[in-house]
């Protein structure tokens, strides 16, 4: 593929995923009664023979079928979400009655030559290999799923390889736990972490979010050896899938001569401007913190809006063109112009090729999270009415000092809004964040004296987690406070939601600009020069994005249209399924070393 090309580009094979690993795996031509046993023909009255997609078994597959007076045939030509286990039919649909299921896995364009027997016989395994933390985690195991969706069955299987963090925080292992048992179809490799670096037995120093991001490069770059390690022992690992920040493990693919292609979990205007970094002079960084920064595709960026550890970050964005793609979790119709740029590579130096980008998402699912029903959240929020909850929260690492606790909980009582806020404990604090109070899990230890009681009824706080995505998606859903991470972001967009614009820390100050300004998804909750929020631009911000003005319903509109585009993205042959198709073939064939 050129570093032209694009979705909508090429024409792919589709492959469907099989059903979950507690229901039986059929593959082309299979035979299988609900409950896994045999079928005698003979010994039945009447069979019923479900066929499933029919458009790709086709006519060869159902006329011998309809000759027979004993059997029933029941057609499916609807798409169905094989990852998941079946929904016992009522008793009067005729799948009830289903005694034979011929399941193909073949797409209508695909042919006898594409299903040859030692293709079939060989399974591919991808690895994902993600970097430290929720927000890099969750989007790759939506990835991982996104694998599973249109190439599993008897063609791929999907490992994830997860190096331990250093600080295993509530965030990531309660992650860790869901993903766990609820992607029983993905295999998880859990790598010893490195040793830790030898210490003075005195506490480290307060670590500022550039002396973080570079241990955390670190810690990865040492995770090579237990990676490649990993990747010797499957022999059928034939693709590598990384995270950005794990541009050191391109060495491990190289030396396994393995195809490796990035996954960016930002959007695409943020993959254009990471790839820019490098080229850009020095002493651009350099530059007061208002000095304004072009780049293509993007909106203008002042210093203070990028990233910290910009010195280590730009060895890492120097090497994400050495791969042989890059996939994105965004969607094309949300980022036009960082697209168009990115395939005209416009990003990089003329004596650099871009490689091919490939715009996946959003990636984005109901159910992913698991025991979203059960929540007691979900069950308050059915007492709302509809479009009026404000919905704060912040990421795994969105925790606040005492004060501003304060200030965030003042103004919401003084709006009068209602609300969903979710509070983090100081241990998942990025560094620099400051001091939050912790009280041990009692909220009111860390709320205002009297504040749930004066707010019970419009009001709900909950401690460290909530189904965000549930939330978000749930009828009484009317605004998102969000730290602009990037997977809250998109899980906000896919809501049909505006955005209210708090960035706490690492790319989300850029992300917020580009909601702003360049979307017109959001609003900015303005900030004072210490990075505090005042109790009265809280009640602002939420009283203008839940009022009746002509620019709050405006914003609302565009929201709502936002969600329409992100569905159809993935929708069956929407630009994003497409591009995860082209992907897809661009895999398989490295993987048999065609090109």
């Amino acid at each position: 593929m050129s570093p032209a090309s694009g979705p909508g580009s090429a024409t792919r094979t589709r492959r469907r995923a099989p059903p979950s690993s507690s229901s039986p795996r059929p593959t082309r031509g299979a035979l299988l009664r609900h409950d896994g046993g045999a079928v005698d023909v003979a010994a039945e009255r009447k069979t019923t023979v479900v066929l499933y997609p029919a458009r790709a078994l086709g006519v060869g597959y159902l006329s011998p079928c309809d000759r027979c007076s004993a059997v029933d045939v029941v057609v499916i030509t609807r798409r169905l979400d094989t990852t998941k286990p079946p929904v016992p039919p009522s008793a009067d649909h005729p799948s009830a009655r289903t005694d034979l299921l011929i399941l193909s896995s073949s797409s209508p364009s695909s042919s006898s030559s594409d299903r040859s027997p030692s293709t079939m016989a060989k399974k591919t395994t991808v690895v994902l290999f993600p970097g430290v933390g929720v927000g890099h985690l969750t989007p790759m195991l939506e990835l991982a799923n996104a694998f599973l969706r249109h190439a599993g069955g008897d063609t791929l299987d999907v490992a994830v390889a997860l190096v331990k963090p250093p600080v295993m925080d509530t965030g990531f292992a309660a992650t860790l736990a869901r993903a766990q048992s609820t992607n029983t179809a993905i295999t998880f490799h859990v790598l010893p972490p490195p040793p830790p670096p030898p210490t003075s037995g005195e506490p480290p120093p307060p670590e500022t979010e550039e002396e973080a991001f570079t241990r955390m490069l670190g810690f990865l770059r040492a995770a090579n050896a237990p990676l490649r390690d990993l990747l010797r022992s499957l022999p059928s690992a034939k693709a590598l899938v990384l995270d950005m920040f794990c541009a050191d493990a391109l060495d491990v693919a190289a030396e396994l001569a393995i195809p490796a292609y990035f996954f960016f979990p930002s959007g695409a205007a943020g993959l254009a401007v990471f790839l820019a970094l490098p080229s850009t002079r020095a002493a651009t960084f350099a530059a007061a913190a208002s000095t304004v920064l072009t780049f293509h595709a993007a909106p203008p960026l002042k210093v203070a809006d990028l990233p910290q550890g910009l010195d280590a970050m730009l060895a890492v964005a120097d090497r994400m063109p050495d791969a042989r793609g890059i996939l994105v979790n965004s969607f094309d119709s949300l980022e036009p112009d960082a697209m168009r740029a990115l395939r005209d590579g416009l990003c990089l130096p003329p004596h650099r090729p871009t490689p091919p980008v490939y715009c996946v998402g959003p990636l984005v699912f109901p159910g992913s999270g698991g025991g979203e029903e059960e929540h007691e959240c979900l069950r308050w929020m059915d007492t709302q009415p509809d479009r009026s909850v404000v919905f704060l929260c912040f990421g795994s690492m969105g925790a606040f000092t005492n004060t501003q606790l304060a200030e965030i909980a003042a103004g919401f009582e003084n709006s009068g809004e209602r609300f969903l806020w979710v509070i983090r404990s100081s241990s998942t604090a990025p560094p620099g964040a400051g001091e939050p109070r912790d009280g041990g899990g009692d909220l009111d230890a860390v709320l205002p004296v009297g504040f749930r009681e004066r707010t019970e009824g419009r009001g709900l706080v909950l401690r460290q987690w909530a189904p965000q995505l549930a939330v978000l998606r749930h009828r009484a859903a009317g605004a998102f406070v969000t730290h602009c991470g990037w997977n809250s972001t998109l899980e906000g967009v896919a809501a049909g939601l505006p955005l209210l614009c708090w960035p706490l820390y690492a790319e989300q100050r850029m992300n917020r600009v580009r909601i702003v300004e360049d979307m017109g998804l959001g609003v900015e909750v303005a900030m004072d020069d210490d990075g505090k929020v005042e109790a009265e631009e809280v009640e602002k911000k939420v009283r203008w994005v839940m009022g009746e003005s002509d620019e709050a319903r405006k914003l609302r509109e565009r929201a709502a249209a936002a969600r329409e585009r992100a569905a159809e993205a993935v929708e069956d042959g929407g630009p994003s399924d497409v591009a995860f198709g082209e992907f897809l073939k661009d895999l398989f064939e490295a993987c048999q070393g065609k090109n």
